[in-house]
């Protein structure tokens, strides 16, 4: 790697480990802490890259982008934060940055694309967009590699006019992320019309939808759930749109490809709909991102409603390991009732627990650690499943529950791993094969039989 990096991060540790990094990595390294010494370096002439951070004690990078711009065209900026939202990553595309991290970032990687950005020397080829308010109240927060991921699709796919699908479970924010790629693209002053299949209904329905998109944009919510006949109507209205259509998105919660094979989908409608795809992580699936966004939906309470709220260490673990079956919705109407009701500023552990224990999902995220006992695995589940209630005990019948959920995966598993030879099972069991067969029958479990060695 070759060139001179100006890094500036009011992070001691920060500037002195990027310079490290990039020295011996061949580059020279000029490192600030404050944003007016990196812009007089900029107006000198030094540099052939920038790294900044967002928030610097004399002011905003991001703002600092334009006039850098403006000053050295062509010079690389290379934004890295703390602010972990998706607006950031959206400023930082339109501001016309090279590339965005979020902190703490990883240093190969922040060294790759230091290297890439050297060698191009040239911006993204995003548009420049006016500046606005920065939605602050959406709950598009998050670190994990998953989520800046999308964060920088949305950022370069927004100016553009493909069609985007979006894909995720119930409650990941699947309309939020279309409302950001509308609400922060050129199509903004634009109409952002949510499409249901009651919308298409009729000779008049389509004409009557674009009529209102007026060019702005169009999300059909949950397309896997219309009926054939409303997919042939969006296949024809999407072919006689003409100049000035509106931005195509669409959201589903079902895998379309399964439905397409299932002959439940038209895979017609499914290519016009999937220009980009863009897939929404469930938040077991990034467990580091609940606390922060435990955080940003507290801070949106205290605007909303001046209560002023903080989780305590034992509340804060409960939400990290509960599986959080509703995502991010869930998460955030248990968050806004504890605002109302927690009685202390920090909102205890058995809050929570009372909270999640009269909802209908109540199983936590675990899983066995290596060298646990399947007796302490199980413990520590039964004892979650208690805690859950709030100090209340669960409705009664809990023996029979228990012994439910356990004898189930046990029979299907033997049976599976018998190749569905019942007299095998049974005899792996240690039952007899009459009593398997009852099991079978009274559990309503499906016995399929193939090929298998064993």
């Amino acid at each position: 790697m070759d060139g001179t990096v100006l890094v500036a991060d009011d992070d001691r540790t920060i500037r002195t480990v990027l310079t490290q990094a990039l020295t011996r990595a061949g580059c020279k390294v000029h490192a600030t802490s404050s944003l007016m010494t990196l812009m007089r370096w900029v107006e000198e002439g030094k540099g052939d890259l920038v790294i900044s951070d967002v928030i610097m004690p004399d002011g905003n990078g991001l703002d600092a982008l334009p006039r850098i711009s403006k000053l050295r065209p062509g010079l690389p900026v290379i934004v890295i934060s703390a602010q972990n939202t998706i607006m950031t990553a959206i400023q930082a595309a339109e501001a016309e940055a090279f590339d965005y991290l979020p902190k703490p970032f990883d240093l190969p990687d922040l060294m790759k694309r230091s290297a890439k950005a050297l060698e191009q020397k040239r911006r993204l080829p995003t548009q420049p967009a006016a500046a606005r308010e920065v939605g602050d109240d959406l709950p598009l927060v998050g670190r994990t590699p998953a989520m800046q991921a999308l964060y920088r699709l949305v950022a370069k796919v927004m100016n553009t006019d493909l069609s985007v699908l979006v894909t995720g479970e119930s409650g990941t924010g699947k309309s939020l992320i279309a409302r950001a790629i509308h609400d922060f693209s050129d199509r903004r002053t634009l109409p952002f019309v949510v499409a249901q299949a009651s919308d298409l209904a009729g000779i008049d329905g389509p004409a009557t939808l674009l009529a209102k998109a007026r060019g702005g944009s169009i999300v059909f919510d949950e397309i896997a759930d219309y009926d054939a006949d409303t997919q042939g109507r969006v296949v024809r209205m999407l072919d006689m749109m003409g100049d000035k259509a509106p931005r195509v998105m669409a959201t589903s919660q079902t895998d379309l490809s399964a439905r397409i094979e299932a002959g439940q989908f038209r895979q017609d409608l499914f290519y016009r709909l999937g220009g980009v795809a863009l897939h929404v992580p469930a938040l077991r699936e990034r467990v580091e991102d609940i606390p922060l966004l435990a955080e940003h939906l507290l801070a949106k309470g205290e605007r909303e409603l001046g209560a002023i709220r903080r989780l305590s260490p034992g509340a804060t673990d409960l939400i990290r390991s509960y599986s959080w079956p509703g995502n991010v919705r869930q998460l955030e109407n248990t968050i806004r009732r504890l605002l109302v009701t927690a009685p202390e500023a920090e909102i205890a552990r058995t809050e929570i627990e009372l909270i999640l224990g009269q909802q209908p999902a109540t199983e936590t995220r675990s899983g066995i650690a290596d060298g646990e006992r399947l007796s302490a695995s199980v413990a520590r589940h039964l004892q979650r499943y208690f805690d859950l209630h709030g100090g209340q005990l669960p409705p009664p019948g809990v023996y029979q529950r228990i012994l439910r959920e356990v004898e189930i995966p046990l029979i299907e598993i033997a049976l599976d791993a018998t190749a569905g030879n019942q007299a095998k099972c049974a005899d792996l069991l240690g039952i007899n094969r009459n009593t398997l067969r009852k099991k079978i029958t009274e559990l309503d479990i499906r016995v399929s039989r193939r090929r298998k060695l064993m």
